[in-house]
């Protein structure tokens, strides 16, 4: 479910929980999303803190140190809670930054791991009957350790309302873009991400770097293809029309799209008709039956289903809770031309499984 902006412009506050052998690019990802905000974003939406067992010197796993400045003090007055990967996973976690994190979460804040930060979250019992996830690596540890914990090695990261888990090293970035997007809404994120110089969103999950890590060379694999597709999201795309394009026989487009995405690619094509259609609901003031047009899907009906299970929330709710500009005439248009170029085709077929029943979200492919 989105979160709204904190009210009178008040900044979010982020601790971001340092402990021995912190993996340098998890914590560099949180202070860079959390702690750096540069004038081109616009105001300045969140206030880092960067926290340890005690203010002072904190080793990192490529063995430099940072000097931290705040203690365990600073997840008393935060609204999110970040802790980054830690290399040795054999150390004890320490009993009163578990019992700091039970205490922030007990009095409503956000907590997020990334990477094998999910051990830290584990050690305080803040993923007992939750579904989490961490590198595929760490998984088969995670899950023999913590039996309590559903761990789910193939998602980038999962959402489970207040606790929130991500996937090995550069999908701390997914989570962090997840948690901005949760906040402030697709705008901001897309403006982050463009600063980072990263996509906004990546759909599928672990499974397609675990299945295909590199490219071969020279090849460019279906990317043509995703970025044609996602100038023409208005057509009623269906696989054998995808596989056409693309000049493959269903079963190997199919089995490719899945190996690069880690999704197929009806439920890739659905989560980017979602996505333009947080975009119009943010930027332009059309009415939700000519948004769900705009984006390509059969009816306002359809749109409200896939974008209630997806985003958490209504059409109509988003739209209240992140429409902080005025329209914006070029968004609109864009989508206007699309739609002029609509052709017939044949119907979209296939389903994508519900969210569960307990909310969680997750960020990778459907079975």
């Amino acid at each position: 479910m989105p979160r709204r902006a904190p009210p009178n412009g008040r900044e979010h506050r982020v601790a971001v929980l340092a402990l021995d052998s912190v993996v340098p690019f998890d914590l560099g990802v949180a202070c860079q999303v959390f702690g750096y905000w540069h004038p081109d974003l616009g105001a300045r939406r969140y206030r880092m803190e960067l926290c340890a067992l005690r203010a002072g010197p904190v080793r990192t796993a490529n063995g430099f140190s940072v000097n931290v400045p705040h203690g365990l003090e600073a997840l008393s007055r935060a609204e999110t809670v970040l802790v980054p990967g830690l290399a040795d996973l054999e150390a004890s976690i320490p009993a009163p930054a578990s019992k700091a994190l039970r205490a922030a979460h007990a009095r409503g804040a956000r907590v997020a791991s990334i990477c094998t930060g999910a051990f830290v979250l584990a050690a305080a019992g803040l993923l007992d009957g939750r579904e989490a996830t961490t590198h595929w690596k760490d998984a088969p540890l995670l899950a023999a350790r913590y039996s309590a914990v559903r761990v789910d090695p193939k998602v980038l990261y999962v959402d489970a309302g207040r606790v929130l888990t991500s996937a090995g090293t550069a999908a701390g970035i997914d989570l962090c873009l997840h948690l901005v997007r949760s906040d402030y809404g697709e705008q901001v994120a897309n403006a982050v991400a463009r600063r980072l110089v990263v996509a906004p969103h990546r759909s599928g999950g672990q499974a397609q770097f675990i299945e295909q890590p590199v490219p071969p060379a020279g090849e460019q694999g279906l990317q043509p293809l995703r970025a044609w597709l996602l100038e023409h999201l208005v057509q009623p795309w269906t696989v054998d029309a995808m596989a056409r394009r693309a000049a493959m026989s269903r079963r190997t487009f199919a089995r490719r799209f899945r190996a690069e995405t880690g999704t197929s690619p009806l439920q890739w094509l659905l989560q980017q008709r979602v996505l333009l259609a947080q975009r119009l609901l943010e930027t332009t003031g059309e009415p939700v039956a000519r948004i769900a047009d705009l984006c390509g899907f059969q009816s306002p009906l359809t749109l409200r289903h896939h974008f209630a299970r997806i985003v958490g929330t209504s059409p109509l709710a988003y739209r209240v809770t992140f429409r902080g500009q005025p329209p914006q005439p070029e968004s609109l248009a864009r989508a206007r031309r699309a739609s002029a170029g609509r052709r017939s085709a044949p119907a979209r077929s296939g389903r994508r499984r519900a969210e569960p029943r307990n909310g969680t979200k997750r960020a990778g492919p459907a079975p």
